[in-house]
């Protein structure tokens, strides 16, 4: 139960493994890269933030590798992705994570901000995952983990953006598990709800939003990036072998 110690599953077929993460300097990405490390796997990621990221490289020891990189610009994620298959050897985990949920009501949304918006949150994980697709498919098979929202499913407002591209995340998830399932990579969608990352604590979150949360989730624990990680493990493993095209809640049962 939550508050007690408690001991999590470990996955050997994620040893050894290398794996990918977006957006993994600071919030949920940062967590991801940690949990995957404690697993014994390779894991290179990529952020735009680059105090945060060789920080948390340096922590974590050699066989976490960070590359910065701005995922709105295509070509340099493609060649950062290059970059660590290059130091680490071929990827078989993807997870796509790094995402951006400024507010801004439909007023502030110009040409040039709504196409942001479709960058950061949405376009760079098409891109990624197309990248990887080869390196898997002559791996054997691999497994992509792209992250959505619950604010794609509940009443938010001020994010009509963000939100948007977090649906089509789950369009995409499912057209692309279907097109690259016969070299036997799985494309999942994970979706969490309220997450108390460092950054929605500080900047986000408020006693009204906690209500909101209180009322809406069936369980009364906050929902901690550890709890996301989690299910995002047992997606990369080979224990969900046959789990692919599908949205995968985690939101204390807001859904």
């Amino acid at each position: 139960m939550k508050g007690e110690p408690v001991a999590y599953a470990t996955y050997p077929s994620l040893e050894g493994r290398t794996v990918i993460v977006t957006g993994g300097s600071t919030g949920l990405g940062a967590e991801f890269v940690r949990q995957f490390a404690a697993q014994g796997a390779r894991v290179g990621f990529v952020d735009i933030d680059v105090v945060n990221g060789e920080a948390l490289a340096a922590e974590l020891g050699e066989s976490v590798c960070f590359v910065p990189c701005d995922v709105r610009d295509v070509g340099d994620l493609e060649r950062a992705i290059d970059d660590l298959v290059r130091r680490l050897g071929p990827v078989t985990v993807l997870i796509n994570n790094a995402a951006h949920d400024e507010r801004h009501s439909i007023d502030q949304l110009d040409v040039d901000y709504w196409d942001d918006r479709m960058a950061v949150n949405l376009r760079h994980q098409f891109f990624a995952s197309r990248r990887v697709a080869p390196v898997m498919k002559a791996a054997g098979g691999g497994s992509i983990i792209n992250l959505g929202s619950i604010s794609a499913h509940i009443d938010l407002v001020d994010l009509v953006g963000y939100i948007t591209a977090k649906a089509g995340i789950e369009g995409m998830t499912r057209t692309m598990a279907r097109e690259l399932g016969p070299d036997r990579i799985r494309v999942n969608c994970v979706i969490p709800g309220w997450v108390m990352t460092e950054r929605q604590l500080s900047q986000v979150v408020t006693p009204e939003s906690l209500a909101h949360i209180e009322r809406n989730q069936c369980l009364v624990d906050r929902l901690n990036p550890d709890d996301v990680a989690r299910l995002v493990l047992w997606l990369a493993a080979d224990d969900s072998a046959m789990c692919t095209a599908q949205n995968w809640v985690v939101d204390g049962g807001w859904l």
